[in-house]
């Protein structure tokens, strides 16, 4: 059976989500600190080493804080899959649970969590045939008219992997043709990686507009702090630019600016479009998740109140 919010027994876990620059890891510190928590990070790109502003890493201040968990564990050669953050996060909150502390799953990456949470659809196969089919419509009309048609059957899932993810779009494709079902709703029929866990599940908002600044914020910040340096060591140091962490939202715009195609100031205005773009797919995503309690991202007290009610202190 599916971890639930609902059921009223079983140590629990806590998830702390929302779109990029609401605020999570701002409030899950104080969080972890309030309630003797230790953070484990539900963000795909934390997890590769050298990866660190474009993904608004921990700094050495936070760590002090509270213990961090499912950063940089990976080189950014490696695809890192929500199976592979599944997994891991199920055994670490294990072992936070096992020393009596309180786990908190904190991060934007929707399709991870819900990995975790409601457990990942595990076939068919690989077609070659249709996945060769594929690969040629994207070659010819690109990969822009082939999310287009994933939009078209598949909105929801569509709506949590963006459009510049080819692996996920082939495949949900992919599904789609073998099984006639949207993977979506193969999802749906899955289980999730914490039985016997009570999953208090926590939603943070903004509102659009402010969202939108704390986002232009954070980019300039980014860009700033020296990302473009930040990718030129990358590179420097061996790694392709085919890397599937500089896919990221920043790190491709950062490639641009090396290459000669883009500006940092195009390349930061550029990174913060996007950005926003992501943002709202995120919260779209978020709001399909059953069992989420939404609060204002200031709201520290508020969320503290409810997840004091959860653990019944």
């Amino acid at each position: 059976m599916s971890s639930s919010a609902s059921s009223s027994e079983g140590p629990v876990a806590v998830v702390l989500a929302g779109p990029t620059a609401v605020g999570k890891s701002a409030l899950g510190l104080l969080l972890a600190e309030r309630f003797d928590g230790e953070i484990v990070s539900c963000d795909s790109m934390q997890v590769y080493r050298g990866f660190d502003i474009g993904t608004d890493k921990p700094g050495p201040e936070d760590l002090r804080r509270a213990p961090h968990h499912l950063i940089d564990i990976r080189d950014g050669r490696e695809q890192f899959t929500a199976a592979d953050f599944a997994v891991l996060a199920a055994r670490t909150i294990g072992e936070i649970r096992s020393r009596g502390r309180l786990p908190l799953v904190i991060g934007g990456t929707g399709l991870y969590l819900k990995a975790l949470l409601d457990g990942l659809f595990p076939g068919p196969g690989r077609d070659e045939a249709v996945r060769a089919e594929l690969e040629e419509e994207a070659r010819r009309g690109g990969l822009d008219a082939l999310y287009a048609r994933l939009e078209a059957l598949d909105p929801a899932y569509a709506a949590a992997i963006g459009s510049r993810d080819r692996v996920r779009i082939v495949r949900a494709l992919e599904v789609r043709t073998v099984t006639g079902t949207p993977l979506s709703e193969h999802f749906k029929r899955t289980e999730g990686f914490l039985p016997g866990f009570r999953t208090v599940r926590i939603g943070l908002q903004r509102e659009r507009a402010e969202l939108c600044r704390r986002i232009e914020a954070r980019t300039e910040r980014m860009f700033a702090r020296g990302l473009v340096d930040e990718v030129r060591g990358l590179l420097a140091s061996g790694l392709p630019e085919s890397a599937p962490p500089f896919k990221a939202l920043g790190y491709r715009h950062a490639l641009a600016v090396l290459s000669g195609t883009m500006t940092p100031e195009e390349a930061a205005a550029q990174t913060a479009v996007d950005t926003r773009r992501y943002a709202k797919r995120q919260m779209t995503w978020f709001r399909h998740m059953s069992g989420m309690r939404w609060f204002g991202a200031d709201d520290a007290e508020g969320v503290a109140r409810h997840i004091a009610e959860s653990l019944e202190i």
